[in-house]
């Protein structure tokens, strides 16, 4: 299926977004990347997939709300900008914030898909990486010392298969490594203390909608315990599969994950 690049203006700001076909599904990324990471899922099952603001191609205001709640409200006016009324929802690492908007409105979401994603629960602690970025001056004395080869040796721990991540990931990413994303990324986990994170997800259990949680064993950033964790938490049917020999990025070490999730969509 063909992935085609959209942009427009969502909320005031200006929107950058892929898309294939006509599916209703929504795929949220992470941090630091953007809406390239889903071009896989995209070829095989259609559906959208924004870069968020701050990341990619989007606007990266000094005065956007980096937080869940403000990307929580942004979701709410991209899903109704692009005719998202009832939809599926797949989510990585900070594409959690899709998740405040699915307690928000559980109605529209039809079927869920978790990768290890930030936990929206009690318990979690930030990796030593995201610790740093919380910290202030610290975290702007790291982003400023960022280089592509820093990123790439970084980068070492955070899949299954020998690091660092291939060229063809750096090259996506780099480019758009800017001063805008950099700001983001630390306020994002500024407003994000652990009590934050528990308080977001306090009403998981309305979400009924059928799940999938595909939880890498071998995530450097976020243990495996959350995956357990989500199942327990959510309001609907849950099938739990621990994703052997993977890590952050699971589909980089078991590409067959892109099938898992397209059969998965198809059985809605």
């Amino acid at each position: 299926m063909e992935v085609l690049e959209r942009g427009g203006e969502v909320d005031g700001l200006q929107v950058r977004w892929r898309q294939a076909g006509e599916a209703p599904v929504l795929y949220l990324h992470g941090v630091p990347t953007g809406s390239w990471d889903w071009i896989p899922f995209l070829e095989r099952t259609g559906g959208v997939a924004p870069d968020l603001p701050g990341f990619g191609r989007s606007a990266k205001p000094g005065d956007f709300d980096y937080s869940i709640g403000g990307y929580d409200r942004f979701l709410g006016a991209f899903v109704d900008s692009v005719g998202l009324e009832r939809f599926a929802l797949v989510v990585h690492d900070w594409g959690c914030v899709g998740l405040a908007l699915a307690q928000r409105m559980p109605q529209r979401i039809e079927q869920l898909v978790l990768f290890t994603c930030v936990p929206l629960l009690a318990g979690y602690r930030w990796h030593p990486i995201a610790r740093i970025w919380r910290t202030r001056l610290l975290g702007e004395l790291l982003m400023g010392a960022t280089t592509r080869f820093a990123s790439k040796q970084l980068s070492r721990g955070s899949n299954h298969a020998p690091g660092p991540l291939p060229d063809q990931f750096i090259d996506a990413l780099w480019p758009h490594f800017d001063h805008g994303t950099q700001r983001a990324i630390l306020r994002l986990y500024r407003s994000a203390p652990e009590h934050v994170l528990t308080r977001a997800g306090s009403h998981l259990g309305d979400i009924a909608a059928p799940a999938l949680i595909l939880w890498a064993t071998e995530d450097p950033y976020i243990p495996a315990g959350f995956g357990r964790a989500y199942a327990d938490a959510l309001g609907g049917p849950v099938t739990l599969e621990m994703v052997e020999r993977a890590g952050h990025w699971s589909w980089l070490d078991r590409p067959e994950l892109v099938e898992r999730v397209a059969r998965f969509l198809e059985s809605g």
